[in-house]
């Protein structure tokens, strides 16, 4: 995700780093080429003027010009900016004291929206511990009703449907007195959408928010539609009292102008964003964290809390014991190797390490290459999964037949993870490895 913008911006900077001091002039051609990377990226002109305006205005009053390092300075403007102009600090919702907390879906037809509602459930009972159930108001695209309660049930929400030929303000009322019957912590309402905005959504979308009182009614908008997706928003926005938007698609958006627009056409902040199909792929959305990625400076933060969520005490502990008895084998570096692709996309994960981002730029990772890893392993017997140093000729050749792959294939999976193991063994025992050796030893 914006991969464009980012590219161009940490090239802008990289050359205001370069200059052992600053003049105006530098100021003023860095802040050419920012405004141009952004207008490219497709961000509201407006919002790009006030921007490199107020950037400029910072960078000049800053007592950079003529100073020793300034670039780093003016990174720093330029990040807080960004952070600002995508919404300051990360939002919550709004949880009632006394459940359900109502949270009312809008958006148009094809933005994600009955998806973003599933994800929605299955994060607030993944990171919150809620009992969620979701209502089915959408009764009038053809499959609406049936895609909720395929997605919702998948999330593990209860799903409140009345079919197709109820009114949907009735619905959402029957919805939350169930919700608050059964002792529902949050109930989400996934409300129809149309091909556009007009007079009759709105005229809905008024009539269930009087009737089920939302803690917080989310707008959903596509990223990949740029400022299409910011002009639904605006318009929203000016008849809808929303309180947030949900960016779907965000991860296939190289530009990035939706997500850098919205907040200050609407004054509504991202408060979620949907990074993949799947419906573990959604994350609150954080200004500051999106601001560093954007300038190369990576996302430690989120990468460490995707690993706590993967994280369990017992199997690390056990993992330990492993490698000081030197046990570790092929099963717990496949288990090992599982918990990482839980993790996201490997190129993702990557991404958010300091520095990394811009040396990968252009470099695709092969996922199907850790499902090639698995079928070689799972192609061998437990006991040459627990000692695959004793795997011989005859043994490779059933193991790459059986794995679809060749023998190379096995004998350098077998290598490398040797190799692995040497290290791990000898920083289990507080030793450094010779990585310099065992790097020669890999390229042979």
């Amino acid at each position: 995700m914006f991969d464009s913008l980012a590219e161009k911006l940490q090239a802008t900077l990289a050359d205001v780093r370069g200059h052992g001091t600053l003049t105006e002039g530098d100021v003023n051609a860095a802040m050419r080429e920012i405004r141009l990377a952004l207008l490219e990226a497709d961000v509201n002109f407006k919002v790009v003027r006030s921007f490199t305006a107020t950037v400029k205005e910072r960078a000049l009053g800053a007592g950079v010009i003529g100073q020793l390092n300034p670039g780093q300075q003016v990174v720093k403007i330029v990040a807080e900016e960004l952070t600002e102009l995508m919404g300051g600090a990360a939002r919550e919702l709004s949880f009632s004291p006394r459940p359900p907390t109502i949270v009312l879906m809008a958006g148009l037809q094809g933005s994600g929206k009955t998806t973003a509602t599933a994800k929605l459930a299955r994060y607030l009972r993944e990171q919150h511990g809620s009992s969620v159930a979701v209502a089915a108001c959408d009764v009038y695209r053809p499959a609406a009703v049936d895609q909720l309660i395929k997605v919702g049930r998948q999330a593990g929400a209860d799903v409140y449907e009345q079919g197709t030929d109820a009114n949907p303000v009735q619905i959402a009322k029957w919805a939350a007195d169930r919700a608050r019957t059964e002792g529902k912590d949050v109930l989400i309402v996934d409300t129809s959408g149309r091909l556009h905005v007009d007079e009759q959504l709105m005229d809905e979308l008024a009539q269930i928010k009087r009737a089920v009182k939302p803690h917080d009614i989310l707008l959903v908008v596509d990223a990949m539609t740029g400022q299409d997706a910011v002009n639904v928003a605006e318009q929203f926005a000016r008849v809808v009292d929303f309180d947030a938007v949900v960016m779907t698609k965000l991860d296939g958006d190289a530009r990035g102008g939706a997500a850098l627009s919205v907040k200050a056409v609407t004054g509504k902040p991202i408060m979620f964003a949907s990074t993949g199909e799947k419906l573990d792929q959604f994350e609150r959305f954080h200004p500051d964290r999106m601001s560093q990625r954007i300038l190369g400076m990576g996302d430690v933060m989120t990468l460490i809390e995707k690993a706590e969520a993967q994280y369990d005490a017992g199997q690390a502990a056990e993992l330990e014991r492993k490698l000081r008895k030197q046990e570790f084998g092929l099963d717990d570096f496949l288990e090992q190797m599982r918990q990482v692709r839980r993790l996201g996309p490997l190129q993702s994960l990557l991404g958010m390490i300091p520095g990394l981002g811009k040396e990968l730029r252009g470099v695709k990772i092969d996922e199907r290459e850790f499902d090639r890893l698995q079928a070689i392993i799972l192609s061998m017997t437990p006991d040459e999964r627990r000692h695959p140093e004793l795997i011989k000729g005859s043994q490779r050749l059933r193991i790459a037949r059986g794995s679809g792959t060749n023998v190379q294939a096995v004998k350098q999976l077998i290598k490398q993870f040797e190799q692995m193991r040497k290290v791990m063994r000898q920083v289990s025992q507080g030793k450094m490895p010779d990585l310099g050796a065992l790097m020669r030893q890999a390229g042979r």
